[in-house]
């Protein structure tokens, strides 16, 4: 009886967060609407961070992603990167003067244009950070460490640069 008991009013917590949050005006992120149909990303093929953003591009099915540099020109916009750098900061030492701390910074740039020349973004500049610890006696799972931090980093900025394509309002 008891246990029944529980499961009901479980089930009616559940429901009455479903209607709180029904009302409050939430759902759930769709693909982002676009001002123009079809763009090409001006970045250099061994790019992960250009390939993956071209693989996200190409996943909205409304947008078509231009990736031969001969038809640039038929694309609506252009995406040019203008810096693309990641860095590894030394933050912290013990006494000893061994590494302890590294900060590492992923940092890019663009801009979003027409054909044309008519500015749609100017330059946007986005960074990610994150420290991570060193141990001189697990250097091999650190460094797997690192790949992961700088992946993850890489999709946050894959998502920045999503939202600020579609904050785009017209060509």
């Amino acid at each position: 009886m008891q246990r029944r008991h529980l499961l009901l009013s479980a089930s009616a917590v559940g429901a009455s967060a479903l209607l709180a949050t029904a009302g409050c005006g939430f759902k759930l992120r769709a693909a982002p609407n676009f001002a123009f149909t079809s763009i090409y990303v001006n970045m250099a093929e061994g790019s992960t961070l250009g390939n993956q953003l071209k693989r996200t591009l190409a996943s909205n099915s409304n947008l078509r992603v231009v990736t031969d540099p001969q038809q640039m020109m038929t694309s609506d916009v252009i995406l040019d990167p203008l810096f693309d750098q990641r860095q590894k900061i030394v933050t912290a030492v013990n006494a000893a003067g061994l590494v302890r701390e590294f900060k590492l910074r992923l940092l890019f740039s663009f801009r979003l244009r027409t054909p044309q020349g008519k500015e749609l973004i100017t330059q946007a500049d986005l960074e990610q950070q994150r420290d991570i610890s060193f141990n001189e006696s697990a250097v091999l799972a650190k460094e797997a460490e690192e790949g992961l931090l700088y992946r993850d980093m890489q999709s946050d900025i894959v998502q920045q640069i999503m939202r600020r394509l579609a904050a785009v309002q017209s060509l």
